[in-house]
């Protein structure tokens, strides 16, 4: 009967639009939460198979979603591990109480935005519970190759595993210029020293002294100099030994012209000599022979000015931050700064088959398709912004225009219901 069908539809009115009610409620509640994704409703009609001279109200079917894949504002802040993805992708995130739990496997969730700051424990976590996941990084600061299409490789981020650290010294230059007239004849063959500073492998300071003894012929000049470079760590020990031969002709007077180890070895090519000190191999920078770079013999005064080398003494952690492409660098207080981390982007087929869980966070079903997880700012994922947080996609003017149009469509839909009820008390009344 066509006015029964009339009721079915009303009621069904009546709750799809308390579905969408529902949806909107949980928006302007919201609309404050940073990284929240607005609930929608999609209606569609249902449609009975009808006969000739009649028709069937079927009424409306609802079905809610989250619109995970839209991006809100971004705001800035002033926490270096605030995070949020510029652009397409979500951050690796999983449980701060199954990080504590202590039993190695942790839930792979995903998030677009967080506040993350060290815990009592050093896990980056959000106020929300949600402990930042990124690949370790090796000794050397470098990221071993992970697998892409798997969090296996993913463990929460911490900080306080590298409280202090040391950067043992690797490279150095010798940026001298020797003076041409230490090479003519007559001249006293003084040597000339240079004592540089390194780090060892447990940060300690320890002394690479460099003495430039020039040769001094009978007549003319020689433009010929003798390196050899002692290490103060192994007790005095000679651990090279170079002769120089610098260019005196015109155009390129006073650049290298060869080296020839002796003790030690050299790359012409690279201007690189490499020696063995007590915390291991040391490459050192002499200059590539014709080029004017590293040592020089120029007619002026003996000047080390352009000596130089990495490492650093051990220091103390004093903050993290991440940049663009996802590398968490701890800096410390002796001056020097390591990579610990690497915070990847999880890039997906339907970020909206993604399931909503707590706290803004998302879990991947068979409906968002497999994961894959890039370099920030790489594929077609987003950079990392740091100082910066995602705010709802919920927004106010639009949803309590939406919640007019719901209240007007559920008043309308009530009155359906008064409207069958009234015909069919009516039809009762035809028996009296």
């Amino acid at each position: 009967m066509s006015i029964s069908s009339s009721l079915n539809a009303g009621v069904s009115g009546l709750s799809a639009n308390s579905s969408r009610l529902a949806t909107i409620s949980d928006n302007i509640a919201n609309s404050g939460t940073y990284g929240y994704k607005r609930a929608d409703v999609d209606f569609s009609s249902v449609v009975i198979s009808q006969r000739a001279g009649t028709y069937s109200a079927g009424g409306v079917r609802v079905d809610t979603f989250r619109d995970v894949e839209a991006q809100g504002p971004l705001v800035s802040t002033d926490n270096p591990t605030d995070l949020a993805v510029g652009g397409r992708g979500m951050l690796p995130v999983t449980l701060l109480t199954e990080v504590d739990a202590a039993d190695g496997t942790y839930p792979f969730l995903l998030t677009s935005t967080g506040s993350f700051r060290p815990n009592a424990d050093g896990y980056l976590v959000s106020e929300s519970g949600l402990v930042l996941m990124g690949w370790p990084a090796d000794a050397d600061g470098n990221i071993p190759v992970q697998p892409r299409d798997s969090a296996s490789g993913l463990d929460p981020v911490i900080v306080n595993r590298n409280q202090f650290s040391a950067s043992p010294t690797t490279e150095m230059t010798l940026g001298v210029n020797l003076p041409a007239e230490a090479t003519q004849a007559g001249a006293a063959g003084i040597p000339l020293e240079v004592s540089t500073q390194y780090f060892d492998n447990v940060g300690a300071s320890q002394t690479l002294v460099t003495t430039f003894t020039p040769a001094v012929p009978a007549v003319g000049q020689s433009n010929n100099w003798t390196i050899t470079m002692t290490d103060m760590a192994q007790g005095g020990a000679v651990v090279g030994t170079f002769s120089v031969a610098f260019d005196a002709t015109a155009g390129t007077g006073g650049t290298i012209l060869s080296v020839t180890p002796a003790l030690g070895s050299f790359d012409p090519a690279t201007g690189i000599a490499s020696v063995t000190t007590a915390s291991g191999p040391l490459s050192i920078d002499l200059g590539i022979p014709g080029t004017g770079s590293g040592l020089t013999q120029l007619s002026a005064d003996f000047s080390p000015a352009g000596v130089t080398r990495n490492g650093a003494a051990v220091g103390t952690l004093t903050g993290v931050n991440i940049d663009p492409e996802g590398m968490v660098i701890a800096t410390y207080d002796s001056g020097f700064t390591r990579v610990i981390y690497q915070v990847p982007i999880v890039n997906l087929a339907n970020f909206n088959g993604l399931r909503a869980e707590d706290n803004q966070a998302f879990s991947v079903t068979r409906e968002s398709g497999p994961f894959y997880l890039w370099n920030a700012g790489e594929g077609p994922t987003g950079q990392m912004i740091a100082y910066a947080r995602e705010e709802s996609t919920a927004d106010i003017a639009a949803e309590l225009t939406h919640l007019i149009e719901t209240q007007r469509a559920y008043s309308s839909n009530a009155k359906i219901i008064q409207t069958v009820d009234e015909m069919l008390q009516e039809t009762t009344n035809l028996k009296r």
